[in-house]
């Protein structure tokens, strides 16, 4: 009887649980202009294929250590169930132009229209260095 509980909540846990391996926070998206950017300044080199790129909150700049870092984004909640599933990687270009930073990451409006329905929406997500 305890291995067939044991496997009736395995069951339910693995198709009902997400196992979070990176650090959660919220988003929303900036547009342009981008240039210059705290980390490549007026060169139009630095931004990533297909713009997929963000600025990041004190927190996680780092004393400009964050320049070039990047990160796998997946949209987990906001109002009106915004997130339309998946991930993206993105580029970190700059630091959050505001102190302080009312988000852990703002994004291109390329890289949020990525993940998210709505343009100006806010949304907690997931995301890990990589």
């Amino acid at each position: 009887m305890k291995l067939f509980s044991f496997v009736i909540f395995s069951t339910l846990f693995l198709k009902q649980g997400r196992l979070v391996i990176g650090d959660v926070g919220t988003a929303a998206s900036y547009g342009p202009p981008y240039i210059p950017t705290a980390c490549g300044g007026n060169r139009a080199g630095q931004f990533p294929p297909g713009n997929l790129f963000v600025a990041v909150n004190e927190g996680l700049w780092d004393n400009g250590a964050a320049c070039g870092r990047r990160y796998r984004i997946r949209c987990v909640s906001g109002n009106n169930r915004p997130c339309k599933g998946g991930s993206i990687d993105v580029k970190v270009v700059d630091a959050c132009p505001g102190s302080p930073c009312p988000n852990s990451l703002l994004m291109s409006n390329d890289a949020f229209a990525a993940i998210s329905r709505f343009p100006h929406a806010k949304i907690n997500i997931e995301y890990t260095q990589i």
